[in-house]
């Protein structure tokens, strides 16, 4: 098992849509992230920065580095673009952070 954490930035003003949008989250899409062997994902909110703190644990032979071309991937996208900073194929913008500590 790995454990992976990123960073991503919500516009201002969207913290209660985001919010919304991930408590009805597709059921296909949550199949889709089980499937790539992702799990005990959360996302945390940094308010004062609209920074989003992002975790996941990753199976080992996870298939997670395939989700960016699926097609309910690319349409979650598309759905979240409009409240997210985004690189032009809509993915958003996302900086991976190396872990520095941990404790079981």
């Amino acid at each position: 098992m790995t454990r992976h954490a990123f960073k991503m930035k919500l516009k201002k003003g969207f913290e209660k849509e985001y919010k919304a949008r991930h408590d009805a989250l597709w059921p296909e899409l949550l199949r889709e992230l089980e499937a790539a062997g992702v799990s005990d994902y959360s996302i945390y909110l940094d308010e004062e920065t609209s920074t989003l703190f992002a975790f996941q644990k990753l199976k080992d032979h996870h298939t997670s580095a395939s989700l960016p071309s699926t097609a309910i991937v690319k349409k979650w996208w598309k759905y979240m673009g409009d409240i997210m900073e985004t690189n032009p194929d809509n993915s958003p913008v996302a900086v991976d952070l190396g872990e520095v500590f941990h404790m079981d």
